[in-house]
């Protein structure tokens, strides 16, 4: 299944317990097991491994048994859209005005990573958030200060306890593209990139296989759902615009080895057919960028 060069290696897929609302956590694992996922993605939120329920060491323990028995590896994932306030999505974050607001975030984010560490997982995936105000989100406004006191703080945790941190730009926040993480990255040592390909499409900075290429050395978490162009829009590989082969094929050129996930917050109501269609759609798509290799070799000599 493998070749015997780094980048020519097979790639690693997961699904994201976030379209699997549907199902009981100890159900979806099992259900990502049988159908031959290599991992989770597990958003940590009231569904699933609720970070605010009693016992949470020992939930924990008790998961990284279950998983490991399974064969599956983990990534975490921490966009609960309503974790820390059931009235407000996604709030407080990182460049939330309120102090305290914004410590509750850094607070959720390493406990975040403690989970992480304690299920041995790959990474942790987070975010910047929504300015509330555009001066403060401009170059040199108070949201970048906020921001970068935040992650920093995040990523100095996940520095001690083993774990990755990978940031991920999503469309419309403070960081929504691979240019505005490059430059938090240059401000906060250790920060990784979180790259969802499907975003690139909305943004429109670089293609998504572009945007592999020139940040693989860099990636620390990767998603490839498909998007149609221009909107934000998680759909489910061959429902929108993203070149699959390109995308996964450019992933193998840069000897990606962590969990290739798919994310499908919307589609929990039909993860039954999802679940197997897209691990075959995605294996199909790398199948095909595999089978390019050889003729783009030839073509480069």
């Amino acid at each position: 299944m493998t070749t015997t060069d780094e980048a020519g290696r097979a790639l690693r897929y997961a699904y994201n317990t976030n379209g699997m609302t549907s199902h009981r956590l100890t159900d979806a694992l099992g259900l990502l097991a049988d159908t031959g996922y290599d991992g989770v993605a597990l958003t940590v939120d009231v569904l699933h491994h609720d970070p605010f329920a009693p016992g949470l060491p020992g939930r924990t323990r008790e998961l990284r048994r279950r998983v490991e028995r399974l064969g599956l590896a983990t990534t975490v994932e921490t966009g609960a859209r309503f974790l820390l306030d059931p009235r407000r999505k996604h709030e407080p974050t990182l460049i939330t005005p309120d102090a305290e607001g914004r410590a509750r975030r850094v607070a959720f984010l390493r406990t975040c990573v403690d989970i992480a560490a304690d299920l041995g997982s790959e990474a942790v995936s987070f975010w910047a958030g929504v300015p509330r105000a555009a001066p403060a989100a401009e170059r040199g406004g108070s949201a970048w200060g906020w921001l970068e006191a935040g992650v920093g703080e995040v990523c100095a945790h996940a520095a001690r306890r083993g774990v990755v941190a990978a940031l991920e730009p999503e469309p419309g926040m403070l960081v929504e593209d691979c240019a505005g993480w490059e430059m938090l990255a240059g401000r906060v040592s250790g920060l990784r990139l979180a790259l969802d390909t499907g975003h690139c499409l909305v943004t429109g900075d670089l293609a998504p296989q572009e945007a592999v290429l020139r940040h693989g050395a860099s990636l620390g978490a990767v998603a490839v759902e498909d998007m149609p162009r221009g909107r934000h829009e998680h759909r489910a590989p061959g429902e929108g615009d993203m070149d699959f082969p390109a995308v996964l094929g450019a992933l193998r050129t840069v000897g990606y080895r962590g969990l290739v996930s798919l994310e499908l917050s919307r589609d929990a109501h039909r993860a039954d057919t999802l679940v197997p269609g897209a691990l075959a759609a995605l294996r199909a798509a790398e199948h095909a960028a595999e089978a390019l290799r050889p003729a783009a070799t030839m073509e480069g000599r």
